[in-house]
């Protein structure tokens, strides 16, 4: 599996070339089901979304990485409960709400302030709101998961 997930990375690249789309993930299954998460800058909209489905679907049928034909292709973003896993993901999150879960376990809830190469930096609301806001830096190696947090 590993190695078709290269030729599809190798495939996909080019055509994300000029765009601000960039891979999140890519998943083979061994019934021949392709699964591709990929997210942009400015948002990774529909319409995105079933372009690069219908240029990777006819690049996989012209180089039959599969000769018989029988694979499927799903192109989407991750979805919202998904863990960030790419630096310009949490990028595009800063100001946003997120839990940070580091490698002891430890969950840590608050507003993504800013991100480095090297760390995050959370604003934590204290407990008691006479209390003053919190900010602390995780750095990226202390990180097991991190997870926006959906307001309504």
């Amino acid at each position: 599996m590993a190695e078709i997930t290269e030729k599809v990375y190798s495939m996909l690249e080019p055509l994300l070339d000029g765009t601000d789309i960039f891979i999140v993930n890519i998943k083979v299954k061994p019934v021949n089901n392709i699964k591709v998460y990929l997210d942009a800058d400015s948002g990774f909209s529909i319409e995105k979304c079933s372009q690069v489905n219908r240029k990777l679907y006819h690049q996989i049928e012209e180089t039959q990485l599969f000769p018989d034909g029988d694979f499927s292709l799903e192109v989407s973003s991750p979805g919202v409960d998904e863990p960030l896993l790419q630096y310009r993901q949490y990028k595009k999150n800063v100001g946003r709400k997120v839990t940070v879960t580091d490698n002891e376990g430890l969950e840590k809830t608050g507003l993504l302030k800013d991100v480095t190469e090297e760390h995050i930096t959370l604003e934590i609301k204290p407990a008691k709101q006479k209390e003053a806001l919190i900010i602390t830096q995780i750095p990226f190696s202390n990180i097991k998961k991190t997870v926006v947090q959906i307001i309504f």
